[in-house]
C-alpha cells in the first residue's frame, strides 16, 4: 500500500508582467526589451546619469489599475513609489524604483476551477537589464534595453495547494492579461515570469499556523511546465529533508531545465534588507475614483464570463469551450460563424434551433482550421475561409447535402482558394443525391439483385441493411445520401 504524504503543501505565487506601453516606466525610451541591437533604447534617465529625473508612465499606471479592477482589488486613491536597494549589476542606479507599503492595488481574487485564489497586492516597478556571459570569455556584457521597462508584479496569498493548481493559476492570469490587452504575457519571451514560494507543514496543521513552515522561493520560471515541475521537485526535496528530521533552509533557488531540478542560488532576503524608503524624485500618485469607475465600465468580457457564455448559449463540450477560451481569436471566429448559423436557421423558418450544429462547427474549427493555422503558420485574420463560408459548409453537411468525406475535400479547397463551398461542391460533383425519385431506380435494382439479402434482413439480420446501403452507394459512386437510402430500403421491404 502506497504511503500517504505526511505534509500539507503551502504555495504562494509572484508573477511579473511587462505591459505593452510605448515607452519605459520612467523615461521616454521605447519599450522594446527584445531589440536585437544592445543598448539602443537608453537615455540619461534609464542609464542613471547624474542630474536625470524619472517621470512615471501614465499608461502603465492605467494598465495596473485596469488589472486590479478586473481582479476585484481595492484601488488605492493615494499611492507612491519606493526605492528598493539591492545589488543590481544590470540596473545602473544600483536600486530599483518599486512600490512597498502603498501599492496601486490591494486584495482581489482569481478563480481557478471554482476555487478563489486570493491576491495580496499588485504593484508597479521597473525591470532590470540583461547580463550576457559570452562563452569562452571571463567577462560579462550588459544590455540596458530592458532596464526601466514597466513591470507589474502580482503577489498571491498562500492559498495554492499543489503544483497543478499553481500552473492553472498562472495560465488563467495569462488569459486575463491577454483579454484585457495589457500584455501578450509570452513566457518564452520573458513578458511574464513566475516565482513560487513553497513551504511544507505537517498535515492537520490549523489554518492559523499554516505559515509555520520554512519558505523556499524558486525564481524566474519561464514556462508553465517549469512552474509545475519545479514545485513538484521542491515538494519531494523538502519532504525528504523533513522526514530525515532536518530543517529546510530558507533560500532562493532556480530551476535547471537540464537537471530537471532546483538549484540553490542565495539565502533568502527579508524585506528589511531591501531598505525601502519613499522615492524622493517621484511625487505620490492620486487616483481619481471616477477614472477607476470608467475603467470598470469599459472592461471587456473576461475568460470566466466567456466560458459561461459558450456553455450556456452554445451548449459546447468542455474541450471546445477551453479551446476557444484559450485562443480568443479562434473563439471570436467561432462566434462570427455561429451568428451566420443562427441567421440561416431563422431564414428557414424551422420551429426549433438545434444547438448541436454549434458543436459540429466547433469540431471543424478545432480539428481542421486550427490544425491548418498551426501547420501553415497562418494568422487567423489572414485565413481565406470566411466565417460566412465555413457556416455555409457546416449547413451543407448538417442538411446531408454532402457527406463528411466531401466536406473535408471542399474545406481543403476553401483553405487554398477561399471559394464558396456550394460552388466547389458543384464543380467537383460532390453533392449528395437526396431526391427519392433519383434514387428509386437504383434502390430497386440493388434489391432485385440481392433476394437472399432481403430474406436475411426480414429474418432479423439487421447488419444486412448496411450491405444493401453500401451497394447503393457503390452504384452512385458514393453520392447517395445514406439516411435517405436507409429509409427507402426499409419502406420497400417492411412498408415503413
Amino acid at each position: 500500500m502506497e504511503k500517504q504524504p505526511s505534509w500539507k503543501v503551502i504555495i504562494g505565487m509572484e508573477v511579473h508582467v511587462q505591459p505593452k506601453t510605448e515607452s519605459k516606466m520612467f523615461c521616454e525610451c521605447k519599450n522594446d526589451p527584445f531589440c536585437k541591437d544592445p543598448n539602443i533604447h537608453t537615455c540619461p534617465v534609464c542609464m542613471a546619469l547624474p542630474g536625470s529625473l524619472p517621470v512615471a508612465n501614465e499608461k502603465a499606471i492605467e494598465e495596473i489599475i485596469k488589472l486590479g479592477v478586473a481582479l476585484n482589488s481595492k484601488i488605492a486613491s493615494y499611492s507612491c513609489f519606493a526605492r528598493k536597494s539591492y545589488f543590481y549589476p544590470d540596473l545602473p542606479k544600483g536600486y530599483q524604483i518599486s512600490q512597498y507599503d502603498k501599492p496601486f492595488c490591494q486584495g482581489g481574487e482569481l478563480s481557478v476551477n471554482g476555487k478563489k485564489i486570493k491576491i495580496t497586492r499588485i504593484h508597479l516597478e521597473e525591470d532590470a537589464g540583461k547580463n550576457f556571459h559570452p562563452k569562452g570569455t571571463d567577462y560579462t556584457l550588459v544590455d540596458l534595453n530592458r532596464a526601466g521597462v514597466p513591470l507589474i508584479e502580482l503577489v498571491t496569498e498562500p492559498d495554492i495547494e499543489s503544483a497543478e493548481e499553481a500552473k492553472l493559476f498562472c495560465q488563467e492570469l495569462q488569459l486575463v492579461l491577454r483579454y484585457l490587452k495589457i500584455s501578450d504575457a509570452d513566457m518564452e519571451k520573458g513578458q511574464m515570469r513566475c516565482e513560487a514560494n513553497i513551504s511544507l507543514v505537517p498535515k492537520g496543521t490549523l489554518e492559523k499556523d499554516k505559515l509555520s513552515g520554512t519558505k523556499v522561493e524558486v525564481k524566474n520560471l519561464n514556462s508553465f511546465k517549469a512552474v509545475e515541475r519545479s514545485i513538484e521537485f521542491e515538494i519531494k526535496r523538502q519532504s525528504r529533508i523533513l522526514e530525515r528530521g532536518e530543517k529546510v533552509v530558507a533560500e532562493t533557488r532556480g530551476w535547471s531545465e537540464g537537471k530537471q531540478g532546483t538549484v540553490s542560488q542565495r539565502s533568502k532576503e527579508e524585506a528589511s534588507e531591501y531598505r525601502y524608503f519613499p522615492e524622493p524624485d517621484l511625487p505620490p500618485i492620486l487616483v481619481d475614483p471616477k477614472d477607476v469607475e470608467k475603467l470598470r465600465d469599459n472592461l471587456p468580457e473576461l475568460p470566466q464570463e466567456f466560458r459561461k457564455r459558450l456553455r450556456d448559449e452554445y451548449k459546447l463540450a468542455p474541450s471546445a469551450i477551453e479551446a476557444f477560451t484559450c485562443d480568443k481569436n479562434l473563439g471570436n471566429y467561432f462566434e462570427e460563424a455561429g451568428s451566420e448559423l443562427r441567421a440561416w436557421w431563422e431564414d428557414t423558418s424551422k420551429e426549433k434551433f438545434s444547438k448541436d450544429i454549434y458543436q459540429l462547427l466547433a469540431n471543424y474549427l478545432i480539428t481542421e482550421i486550427k490544425k491548418y493555422l498551426s501547420v501553415s503558420k497562418t494568422d487567423i485574420k489572414d485565413l481565406l475561409v470566411t466565417p460566412e463560408n465555413l457556416a455555409e459548409l457546416i449547413v451543407m453537411l448538417y442538411e446531408n447535402k454532402i457527406n463528411s468525406s466531401a466536406a473535408q475535400t471542399i474545406l481543403a479547397k476553401m483553405l487554398e482558394k477561399g471559394s464558396d463551398p456550394d460552388q466547389i461542391a458543384k464543380e467537383l460533383d460532390l453533392l449528395q443525391i437526396s431526391d427519392n425519385s433519383a434514387l428509386t431506380e437504383i434502390v430497386e435494382k440493388v434489391l432485385s439483385n440481392n433476394p437472399q439479402a432481403i430474406e436475411d434482413l426480414k429474418s432479423g439480420k439487421e447488419q444486412i441493411l448496411q450491405y444493401l446501403i453500401g451497394q447503393v452507394m457503390k452504384e452512385t459512386r458514393g453520392k447517395a445520401n445514406p439516411k435517405v437510402v436507409d429509409d427507402m430500403i426499409r419502406e420497400k421491404i417492411f412498408g415503413k
